[in-house]
């Protein structure tokens, strides 16, 4: 199998976006690219808004700018490369090119490991919360035109004030 160009990974923070959302969601028995969203359920959203074990963890300016030193760091220490990226209140997005024994599951778990770290490190989370959501999305980008999408899409596509 060739090696992937890079990868595209969005994780998100715990409890900002459940399933059954009005937005709608991905589960992890419906998570097969090109197919539709799971649609909204409120019943659905509110149960699983009851079983949150921590508060739903929203990132504010100094949080954001701490997660984007440790991606930026982490790929330099890595030496993967950072291709674009992007940190929201709710979620985070990063392509990246990492050597191709690298699996994005991997490089999304060191990722969100080392921000939780840091915001940790700096006071900026407690010891006892959680900050992300269990996996996240981890799309392989074959061609330079998923390439360039990708990196348009986490750069320019992010505009909408509930992401913010």
């Amino acid at each position: 199998m060739r090696a992937p160009l890079a990868y595209f990974l969005t994780w998100t923070c715990h409890g900002a976006w459940l399933h059954g959302d009005e937005r709608g969601s991905v589960d992890r028995w419906h998570n097969v690219p090109g197919t539709n969203l799971l649609p909204p359920d409120p019943e659905r959203a509110y149960t699983e808004q009851r079983s949150l074990v921590t508060p739903a963890m929203m990132l504010d300016a100094a949080q954001r700018e701490v997660v984007r030193q440790t991606i930026v760091d982490h790929c330099g220490l890595r030496t993967w490369e950072l291709l674009a990226y992007n940190v929201r209140s709710n979620h985070v997005h990063v392509v990246l090119s990492c050597p191709q024994e690298v699996r994005p599951e991997q490089a999304m778990s060191q990722l969100k490991s080392w921000c939780t770290r840091r915001l940790r490190e700096a006071g900026l989370v407690d010891e006892r919360a959680v900050v992300w959501t269990r996996h996240g999305s981890t799309r392989w980008i074959n061609d330079a035109k998923s390439l360039s999408a990708a990196v348009a899409y986490v750069l320019e596509g992010q505009s909408s004030e509930r992401y913010r």
